[in-house]
């Protein structure tokens, strides 16, 4: 249960930091490539994806530990497998990204995502 409470509070985290990036603050070197400093409108957009995507995470993490059900409990083992799987994607494509700012801040980041995800993956 900590995992999952301490992924969910990453995630929100990241939401906020997306919708920063979303309503246009200049913090655009640490996501997407870095190649913006102010994110043009498509990547705006794309932040705004992130954040239903960060809900849907942790609507499964705390479905998974027991802490809300909402979605069948295949759905939520599943789920958090395709999660894993994400985040350690995540990890390898920010840390090769031209962004130095973004693969010092963001790999470790999600290298964390990954590893709770996979502690609530096996639970």
């Amino acid at each position: 249960m900590p995992a999952a409470i301490a992924l969910t509070v990453i995630l929100a985290l990241l939401a906020g930091f997306q919708l920063a990036l979303a309503l246009g603050a200049p913090l655009g070197r640490f996501a997407w490539g870095g190649a913006h400093r102010v994110l043009p409108a498509r990547l705006r957009i794309g932040s705004l994806v992130s954040i239903v995507i960060y809900a849907v995470i942790a609507l499964l993490a705390l479905d998974r530990v027991g802490l809300i059900d909402v979605v069948p409990d295949g759905v939520s083992t599943v789920g958090m497998w395709v999660v894993f799987g994400y985040f350690t994607l995540g990890i390898v494509l920010n840390a090769i990204s031209r962004s130095r700012p973004e693969r010092s801040t963001m790999t470790p980041v999600v290298a964390v995502l990954a590893a709770l995800s996979l502690v609530v993956a096996l639970s």
